[in-house]
């Protein structure tokens, strides 16, 4: 690898270090609310780039904008991330060298930089109020703040430094724009789009600055940050690409562009149907989470749902959302994370937005539900099996039943629902397969099954299956008729896996007991 000379700020000492530039990538997200599943999936993504280079991960917090913030927020993007698997190695709780992390706790080293932009003439002050802005806008259409409109406006460029010291002094609320002049072609070279041209005509004169709080907006604080944290690659959503120019400029106002990262711009996640952004009423209207973690608005007390909770496991999610705009290059679906660092390329990313199809991240959880042992679905069923009232559950008896019973499930709260006969005899037989499986000699030959039964050693279900069918054999009985009816008398309908299983799995005293009431039932319901 090249070596690079960088050139680091002079709270560094301005020394100059000889070393390689080792790939370093961070997740920022802000503390705003839970964490969309789009966040989650820009997270994913540059922690299998990271790791896939050999790389540092970082997490760090954008808090500068303190109007949003919302409790609770940062604390629940950690604990999401944790469960998915994706692990950072600095930043916020997780310590490092390059911190503080978490931006609201930088801000005197972003105010250096904002003096520096002010020195050099390429920022200035601007007093204008939000009651001026709005009447600007209302007075010209598509109005912006540029270098067409700002010597209309009320700043540093059109007052005197007498005037603009004097209203500081007296304590006027202003922010910091750059100063941004037209006619230039900025290029960013996107791993993923190619090269993208924006002539800086188009672009106003963004604030960076905000004396109100003394904290930076997301374009400079941003900018400094990954240039003092020394990141070497930004992987972030689609919707930031639109800032990729003016970061490229302020690159080259700090004479950063030997340091500058390279950007790579994912694709959005898209609705189910195609048309649009996935956002939470998605979710809402379809019946899926659109958040890892489940998650209660701290202002309003509203509950919204969650992947972990509803039930995915965090392979599964992991292994959904990493095939959503990335092509590992062959026909694999199911991959756990290891061959997905092992196969991930920026170059194999998608530049179309990805459709959300649930229903696939449904197939993905019953794929990771079959791959999980038998002790391990037994495990997280066990809860759901105390929710219905079956409080101590031999675990032995559990595991055997989830392994049974695993294939038919896409969560294993839906267990549940179809092997809760295993653990309740059953108090009602569904009408429907009473009357197309109970005969007028089914008693009889019920009868005599639980009493061939009860001499029957060992009671496997090889063994016992080959045995009975002898004895129908022997006696003349229907196959059919008898096996059916036998199924209703253990399960109460018409449904479950193969019978001899579920008869090893109850155990032949069960087994007879069922039998036996489902006859004193059924004949006295159906008068046979």
């Amino acid at each position: 690898m090249q070596k690079k000379r960088l050139l680091l700020p002079h709270y560094f000492n301005d020394e100059i270090f000889m070393m390689q530039r080792k790939v370093r990538v961070r997740f920022a997200p802000s503390p705003t609310g839970p964490l969309h599943i789009g966040g989650v999936r820009t997270a994913l993504y540059n922690y299998l780039f990271a790791r896939q280079q050999g790389g540092d991960f970082i997490l760090r917090i954008e808090d500068t904008d303190s109007q949003r913030f919302v409790p609770g927020a940062e604390e629940y993007i950690i604990e999401a991330l944790t469960w998915l698997g994706i692990r950072f190695d600095e930043g916020v709780s997780f310590g490092g060298e390059k911190g503080p992390y978490r931006q609201s706790e930088r801000r005197a080293i972003y105010r250096e930089y904002v003096d520096l932009l002010l020195n050099k003439g390429l920022a200035y002050i601007a007093f204008d109020t939000p009651e001026e802005l709005e009447a600007k806008r209302n007075e010209t259409a598509n109005f912006q703040y540029d270098a067409s409109t700002r010597m209309l406006m009320r700043n540093s460029l059109t007052l005197s430094k007498e005037e603009t010291d004097q209203l500081i002094a007296e304590g006027k609320q202003y922010v910091v724009r750059i100063r941004i002049e037209p006619g230039e072609q900025i290029r960013v070279n996107d791993l993923i789009r190619g090269e993208v041209i924006v002539n800086s005509s188009v672009l106003d004169d963004k604030v960076l600055f905000k004396s109100s709080d003394q904290l930076p907006t997301y374009h400079l604080a941003n900018i400094v940050d990954d240039r003092l944290m020394e990141i070497t690659h930004v992987i972030r959503g689609e919707e930031w690409l639109p800032s990729a120019p003016l970061h490229v400029l302020l690159y080259r106002c700090f004479g950063w562009t030997d340091t500058m990262p390279q950007f790579a711009h994912l694709s959005l996640l898209l609705k189910p149907e195609g048309n649009g952004k996935l956002s939470k009423r998605d979710g809402d209207r379809l019946g899926f989470p659109v958040f890892p973690l489940e998650w209660k608005d701290p202002g309003t007390g509203d509950i919204s749902s969650g992947y972990r909770e509803s039930g995915y496991l965090p392979e599964a999610v992991v292994n959904f959302l990493a095939l959503l705009g990335w092509n590992p290059g062959n026909d694999r679906e199911v991959m756990d994370m290891d061959e997905m660092i092992r196969l991930f390329d920026l170059a194999h990313c998608s530049k179309s937005g990805a459709k959300f199809d649930y229903e696939k991240g449904k197939w993905f959880n019953h794929q990771y539900i079959q791959m999980k042992s038998n002790a391990e679905i037994a495990a997280l069923f066990i809860p759901v099996l105390h929710a219905h009232g079956i409080l101590h559950p031999d675990p032995v008896y559990v595991e055997k039943v989830a392994g049974l019973m695993k294939e038919r499930v896409n969560f294993a709260k839906e267990l549940w629902d179809v092997s809760s006969f295993f653990f309740k005899a059953p108090e009602q037989y569904d009408e429907k397969t009473v009357k197309k499986r109970w005969k007028t000699d089914s008693p009889a030959q019920l009868d005599e099954l639980a009493e061939f039964l009860r001499n029957r050693e060992p009671f496997d279900s090889a063994g016992t299956e080959e045995a009975v069918k002898a004895w129908i054999e022997s006696k003349g009985y229907h196959l059919g008729n008898l096996m059916n009816v036998t199924r209703l008398a253990l399960v109460g309908e018409g449904k479950g896996p193969h019978i001899f299983d579920i008869t090893e799995t109850l155990g032949k005293e069960e087994t007879i007991n069922r039998i036996k009431q489902a006859i004193n039932k059924l004949c006295y319901f159906t008068h046979y």
